[in-house]
């Protein structure tokens, strides 16, 4: 019996009932069909501010907790807000912890953009920045952009639209054959 492929969720969101939480409360509860078991990283909130100091061993516990989920994983999906034209702080910090590690380094990674058209191309040029200081492999093909409105939203919390649910079992599937085939290379 083989073993699913483990992609990490990681959103830039602290709001629970975010739109950009909703995208990837969806993409776990789609994982199953795409072959795939999704990881939730919960720990944003509890990261230290970033500190090239403390970026030593022993590194700060949940600074470890994040570097573990992503080096388990056999790929990364990102779904972040924009702020101010970039990305939260809170999520920047979560990105600036993953630059002094090798975990994320040829990790397959996508995001997905939920904001209105027009908008987030902001924080998509800042995790493109900062994913190549840590080596990611974007994956150009999975990233995509999925505008979502409240009224998509169940009462679930799940978005309900069939083509949107569709498009994220994909990219959770183009991220998992990557990540095995890169998995695969390295052993």
């Amino acid at each position: 019996m083989s073993t699913l492929p483990v992609i990490l969720l990681l959103s830039g969101s602290l709001r629970a009932l975010s739109t950009n939480e909703a995208v990837l409360r969806t993409a776990d509860a789609v994982a199953p069909s795409a072959g795939v078991r999704t990881v939730r990283y919960e720990g944003l909130a509890a990261l230290p501010h970033f500190n090239p100091d403390d970026d030593a061993d022993p590194l700060p516990v949940p600074v470890a907790g994040l570097r573990a989920a992503i080096d388990r994983a056999a790929g990364i999906l990102i779904c972040t807000p924009e702020y101010a034209g970039t990305l939260p702080g809170s999520f920047k910090n979560l990105l600036d912890w993953t630059v002094g590690g090798t975990e994320i380094s040829d990790k397959p990674v996508a995001w997905v953009n939920a904001a209105a058209p027009g908008r987030g191309q902001g924080a998509e040029a800042t995790l493109r920045a900062v994913l190549g200081y840590t080596g990611a492999g974007i994956m150009e093909s999975a990233c995509l952009k999925v505008p979502v409105d409240r009224g998509m939203i169940g009462e679930d919390g799940l978005i309900t639209a069939p083509e949107v649910r569709r498009q994220l079992g994909e990219v959770l599937g183009l991220l998992a054959t990557t990540g095995e085939r890169a998995t695969a290379q390295r052993a």
